[in-house]
């Protein structure tokens, strides 16, 4: 269970698909990963993607892609879905690298308990 209450299913960091425990069952993420993976999950997440609630998501179709946009609404966009993840207070992004085609950083973020944590993109 994560700091915040909520199971999450653990991606395969190369596929970012399901993967198997030791046991053969559906792996579940630890807590203190949880949460970072739930923040990466929401950041790509294309807006209308998400069957159930069609306005959660990054809108990369119409803002981002083919558009090189400024760094500043990048950086917007990405604290705006981080924080629709439950038990992220706060959220900042640190842009390392944006060349043409690609975009390298961090997401630094703050959950309900106090804690910081992060995750690179």
């Amino acid at each position: 269970m994560s700091t915040t209450g909520y199971n999450t299913l653990l991606l395969s960091r190369s596929q970012w698909d399901l993967c198997l425990d030791s046991s053969g069952n559906i792996a579940m993420a630890t807590p203190s990963y949880s949460l970072a993976q739930d923040v990466a999950s929401a950041v790509r997440l294309f807006l209308g993607e998400l069957y159930y609630d069609q306005t959660k998501g990054i809108p990369y179709w119409t803002q981002v892609f083919g558009q090189y946009p400024p760094t500043s609404l990048l950086k917007a966009l990405i604290v705006k879905a981080a924080l629709t993840v439950p038990g992220v207070i706060t959220a900042q992004v640190v842009i390392q690298s944006f060349t043409s085609r690609e975009v390298t950083g961090k997401i630094q973020f703050t959950d309900s308990t106090g804690a910081a944590n992060g995750i690179a993109f």
